[in-house]
């Protein structure tokens, strides 16, 4: 009997599988790759709300966790998966810049936000106020993690490509199985496909749209992500990913006109070199009512588990949710109540 069986290989699935490799569990995952979200992320780690100036949900805890965790995997798997640059936010305004001020002189913020304002010197940039730097800022390279984490997979024997029959799920009290795989406890990592999944389609997982252009731009010639209504995040050799979107009503993995419209608008009001779009990219994030994952265990079933809900943020939350998760079947560690699905039982589970 297995320890685990996963269902879904985004960042969350891959998170909580390399959590389960690291404590010397059993797992067997089931995946279909319906699910675009985390392979066309940007994959950035930013402790900082942009265009709040206020602290990301608990993120000194996620980055201290994050960089290690990938680190490893990155020797593990034999590849470089980790980038750090600058975030540089380009000011609006002189009221803007005060704002900048204020949000660096509160604790939590003190060591993300650089106190020091830099001057525009990229000609190809639109910036006459020019721009507060966050510090402790990169990018994960989410499409190779997961093709390289499926492969390590598929060499182990332990992926099998298939969409979840939630009809061939058979729950007693201490196992699960499903076509005759059985296995201590399951876990639903599906991001917006939870949306199907009848144990946990209760729970308030909206989605929201997101998209992303790829450009080449060779005049443009910067090396930190820029954020002003947009994000421009270098991709190497004069490529940049410009984005992104956020729509929600359409629920679709389809690449919108309406959507490169507006990023080129965006992205005009911006630059003012020349630049020639060469892809375009769609996914549905698991975003969450009140901004916050979904994670812990079925109000009825005390072995169907859900890891879920990390909406943009999830090379962040992804391992220190997992880890936390882990410990909780385990070894009956309570969750941190904002990300606990028991926040919503009463509100939304019908029985």
């Amino acid at each position: 009997m297995l320890d685990y069986l996963v269902v879904g290989l985004g960042l969350a699935g891959v998170s909580f599988c390399e959590t389960l490799e690291r404590s010397g569990k059993t797992f067997t995952v089931i995946n279909d790759s319906s699910q675009q979200a985390s392979k066309v992320a940007g994959g950035m780690f930013n402790p900082v709300i942009l265009k709040r100036f206020t602290g990301v949900w608990n993120a000194e805890e996620q980055l201290a966790e994050m960089l290690p965790f990938y680190s490893a995997l990155e020797k593990k798997l034999g590849l470089g998966l980790i980038e750090t640059f600058g975030v540089m936010r380009r000011f609006a305004s002189v009221e803007e810049q005060n704002d900048w001020f204020s949000a660096a002189d509160k604790s939590a913020l003190q060591p993300y936000l650089s106190t020091k304002i830099h001057p525009n010197k990229n000609p190809a940039i639109k910036a006459p106020f020019g721009f507060g730097e966050v510090l402790g800022t990169g990018k994960i390279d989410c499409a190779k993690l997961l093709t390289s984490y499926n492969n390590h997979l598929e060499k182990n024997n332990t992926i099998i490509s298939e969409t979840f029959d939630y009809d061939e799920l058979q729950v007693v009290s201490d196992s699960i199985t499903y076509k005759g795989l059985r296995a201590k406890q399951i876990v639903f990592a599906e991001g917006y496909g939870m949306h199907r999944n009848p144990y946990f389609n209760y729970l308030p997982l909206t989605g929201t749209k997101g998209e992303y252009l790829i450009i080449k731009a060779p005049q443009l010639n910067e090396s930190n992500a820029i954020k002003a209504s947009i994000f421009v995040i270098p991709e190497g050799n004069d490529r940049y990913r410009i984005g992104a979107t956020y729509k929600w009503k359409d629920k679709t993995n389809q690449p919108t006109d309406g959507a490169k419209t507006e990023l080129i608008d965006k992205l005009d009001a911006l630059v003012s070199c020349d630049y020639k779009v060469v892809n375009q990219l769609a996914g549905i994030r698991p975003t969450v009512t009140d901004r916050r994952p979904l994670v812990g265990k079925h109000p009825k079933y005390t072995n169907i588990y859900v890891l879920n809900g990390f909406g943009s943020r999830g090379v962040m939350i992804g391992p220190w949710a997992s880890r936390r998760l882990l410990h909780f079947i385990e070894e009956g560690k309570p969750l941190t109540p904002e990300m606990d699905i028991s926040r919503f039982t009463a509100k939304y589970y019908s029985k």
